[in-house]
């Protein structure tokens, strides 16, 4: 009977080495949450980005300010009736336009 005992207090013993120290045990499940919990994260992230995209979709679909807009800034398109100003910055190398060169000069 004592051999019994030893034999299944050894196998018992086995079996939690297996479980707490070896790569199969209690650190790959760890592992694992802490890669599902990343992976949600990212998920979440993706989601609100789709709903922004979506969100501009329908407004690109359904009203004529999105349509303006995305013209304006993407294309570079004015209204009509409306007035084109371009403002080009002075470049600090003094590379520009001979106006802009005398005038940092001074």
């Amino acid at each position: 009977m004592k051999w019994l005992a030893a034999a299944l207090a050894v196998a018992v013993l086995l079996l939690q080495y297996r479980i707490w120290v070896s790569g199969d045990g209690v650190r790959e499940v760890e592992r694992l949450k802490a890669a599902v919990a990343l992976q949600r994260g990212q998920n979440d992230q993706l989601a609100e980005r789709n709903r922004q995209l979506a969100a501009e979709v329908r407004d690109l679909k359904t009203g004529m300010d999105a349509l303006e807009e995305r013209a304006r800034s993407d294309l570079g398109m004015i209204g009509p009736n409306e007035t084109f100003y371009q403002v080009v910055p002075v470049s600090p190398s003094g590379s520009g336009p001979p106006e802009t060169r005398t005038a940092a000069a001074r």
